[in-house]
């Protein structure tokens, strides 16, 4: 980051930080060992979502699915960033449900939250379909991109999943990032 933008991100950061403000989920830099009010003060310098938003409205079940897909984040000890690309990517590959085999309407052997392949060494179904395993198994994934903290949502989620749609991730990013402010301390 050059020094003009970190000074004005700090500078950002630290009025929403004194005013009380928190203003976004995740934390592209995030440390989970520094203080909170620095960790909050970073939080506020997250990216604006690109372009236009979708919006769905959630039933139990993808909430439940939510919901564990942030708790598969933090067991794996990663920032709220990760959850929100997470979430924006099964949002994207199945509404954040659960999906089993649809027959003809599946994309070949895609199934689960984030339409994974056992066919492209996923897992197994029951595996691939089980949203602790799968939400690890794309964590797995984007740990291994380089600088995936400071891409685009729709880059670090194209670099794991290699969707045909690769810039339909980033129509979800404000969705996700509400829902991990709602949830992350739940």
């Amino acid at each position: 980051m050059n020094t003009i933008m970190r000074k004005s991100v700090l500078s950002v950061a630290g009025l929403a930080f004194a005013g009380g403000v928190f203003a976004g989920p995740v934390a592209a830099h995030a440390n989970p060992v520094d203080a909170k009010p620095a960790a909050a003060a970073v939080q506020t310098a997250a990216p604006k979502p690109q372009g236009a938003q979708s919006h769905i409205g959630l039933n139990d079940e993808q909430t439940a699915n939510v919901k564990a897909i942030i708790a598969a984040t933090k067991k794996a000890g990663l920032p709220e960033r990760a959850a929100v690309i997470s979430i924006a990517t099964s949002l994207q590959e199945s509404k954040l449900e659960n999906l089993g085999h649809l027959g003809d309407a599946n994309d070949h052997d895609s199934l689960g939250l984030f339409q994974q392949r056992p066919s492209s060494g996923w897992g197994t179904p029951e595996q691939i379909t089980d949203p602790e395993y799968s939400t690890t198994a794309f964590l797995k994934g984007l740990k291994q991109v380089d600088g995936w903290q400071d891409m685009a949502l729709t880059d670090a989620a194209q670099t794991v999943q290699v969707s045909a749609y690769p810039d339909a991730y980033a129509q979800w990013e404000q969705q996700a990032t509400d829902l991990v402010t709602q949830h992350w301390n739940s």
